[in-house]
Parts: C-alpha cells; structure tokens; sequence
C-alpha cells in the first residue's frame, strides 16, 4: 500500500472504531445524561425541549452559531411532522448533525487523494500544549506502516525541548529527523529538511514550527517566510498547512482556529486529545465554522491512537448507545 493509499478513506477496522468509541465515552456520557434529563416526562419535542437543547449543544462545546443552526433544522422537522416525539429527538440530532458534517467536509477522505506530488509537504502549525509534535510523530509512523520514506523537520527552534522532542519521535518510529541548533532559523531547517528529501528520493516532508500565538503579524510574517523558502525547492510546497487544535480546550481551540486561519492559508486540522475530554462537540463546531475539514483525530496516547476522521463512524459512536 502506497502513499496515496493510505490517505484514500476507508472503512474503520473494527479495533480503530472501538478506539473512537472509547475517546468519545466522555462527550458521550455528558451530552445524552443531559438530553435524558430535558426529555424526561415529555412526549413531544415543544419549545422548551428545543431550548434545552440548544442549551446542551452550546455547554458540549459545538459553538453557538453551529447550535442555532441545528435547533432551526430541528425545529423545521418537527413543523413539518407533527407526530415526532421525544422519543426520535436522538435520530433527528444524529441526522442533523451528520448531515452538518457532510456539507462542511467537501473534501472529505472517501473521494481525496494527493494527486502526485513528491515530496508530499505538510506544514504543521499550533500552539505550544497541543499535541502538535506527537501528532507529527503519529502521522510519521501512519506514513511509515503505508510504505512511505518520510523526513521531519525540527523547525520549531525556539524551544530546545520541541527539537528533543521531534528527535525521539524520529528514533521512536524509525524516520529521520533533520534538525539545526536551538535558535537557528526556521526556514533554513525547512529549506535543508527539503533538499535532502528531494536528494534522498523521500516520499514526505512534516515541517513542525513554532507554537508560539503571538502578534499574528509576526506569525504570518514568520509561517510566510518559511513557505517561500520551501518554494524554492519545491514550488508548490506546502501541499498542506495542518493546524493541530486541543479538542479539551472547547472554545479555546475555535479561537486558535480564528488565529491560525488568518495568519496562513490552512487547510486541514487534527483535532487530539479526544479521549480525555467532554468536549468533543467542538468537531462539529469548528468544521462547520472554519470550512475545513478535520483529517485527523487523536484517540488515546499510543502511538497508533491517531485516526483519520470519519464523519459517519464519528456520529455513529457519539450516538452509539
């Protein structure tokens, strides 16, 4: 199985949609005890129902825009079917919900490929605390089982634990890790990273940068500056710009999205840490926000914890009872 292979969805094994059952045990737990209590005693889904709801979408973190937008989908169904009851309030939500996702993941997994770039250049972005560096050695090691040569590239330079940390992961999963002094310019690690892949005939570059949300001038000045370095030895690097978001941050992580969104041109997300937080409506929220899609989720700590998203195998085992 090749590159282009592993990023073409598929179905998700039996083990990795047990994995995604278990990360979501938590959003799961709070969102529907919450709906139970709402419907307890009522038979048909009135006003005060639909605002219980809109109460819990916004407390689970799926964003009050996104929210406001469900409710009037729902309540459009119910105006329309005038025998829906509490009882069916599960599968509306789930259809909504699904349906949110659908529209908002244009480029979703079953119909993308990469076409045939190489090196296949990701540059991955995100603050400091987010998962960023393990989630770049999860995909090193995806990449690796699916037959890919792939190269990292230790550009966060401002923090000599970020270069140690990507090290140990290049050891971890048997990739290489290109990497300069603490301090040295990130664009010229990003420049080198890709000129030894060209030369070594590698299949994919990961660029980790600095996880720093500063002045976003700053930022976009910085992130820019190591795109038109890398285009100089492959002009139409970054083939994607990942921005990796804390999912048990909620409302924390939209704002980083807003951040990162207007600082460079992303156009992909990987949401982690799904596993330790009630937080995981902030997927629906910041899919249907931002416009773009979420490729990747992280599920637990192993070094095979991370998934590609699936939407339908996502709401699924949020509504799996």
């Amino acid at each position: 199985m090749g590159l282009f292979d592993f990023f073409k969805k598929k179905e998700s094994t039996p083990q990795e949609q047990e994995a995604l059952n278990t990360g979501l045990e938590k959003t799961k737990e709070n969102f529907f005890s919450k709906i139970t209590k709402a419907v307890a005693g009522k038979t048909t889904v009135d006003d005060e129902v639909l605002d219980e709801l809109e109460e819990i979408l916004v407390t689970s973190d799926v964003g009050v825009t996104t929210t406001l937008k469900i409710i009037e989908r729902i309540q459009a169904r119910v105006a329309k079917d005038k025998y829906l009851g509490t009882s069916e309030l599960n599968n509306l939500l789930r259809d909504e919900i699904q349906q949110l996702l659908a529209e908002n993941n244009s480029s979703d997994f079953q119909h993308f490929e990469y076409g045939n770039h190489k090196p296949y250049v990701i540059m991955v972005v995100g603050v400091n605390g987010v998962g960023k560096t393990t989630t770049i050695g999860k995909l090193a090691h995806k990449l690796k089982q699916a037959g890919s040569k792939v190269v990292l590239g230790a550009a966060d330079t401002f923090r000599a634990a970020a270069v140690d940390q990507i090290q140990l992961w290049g050891q971890r999963v048997g990739v290489r890790v290109v990497a300069q002094p603490m301090g040295s310019d990130p664009a010229s690690v990003a420049f080198d990273t890709l000129k030894s892949a060209v030369a070594n005939n590698e299949d994919v570059v990961i660029i980790d940068t600095a996880g720093r949300l500063h002045n976003k001038v700053n930022l976009m000045n910085e992130l820019t500056k190591i795109k038109n370095v890398m285009q100089k030895v492959v002009p139409d690097a970054p083939h994607e710009i990942l921005l990796v978001l804390d999912a048990s941050t909620g409302q924390n992580a939209i704002e980083q999205c807003k951040q990162f969104t207007q600082a460079t041109d992303v156009n992909a997300l990987a949401l982690t840490k799904l596993d330790g937080t009630a937080k995981g409506g902030v997927v629906i929220g910041i899919s249907d926000q931002f416009k773009i899609p979420v490729k990747y989720i992280g599920v637990g700590e192993g070094v095979n914890d991370l998934q590609l998203f699936d939407r339908k195998g996502f709401v699924d085992s949020l509504f799996k009872q």
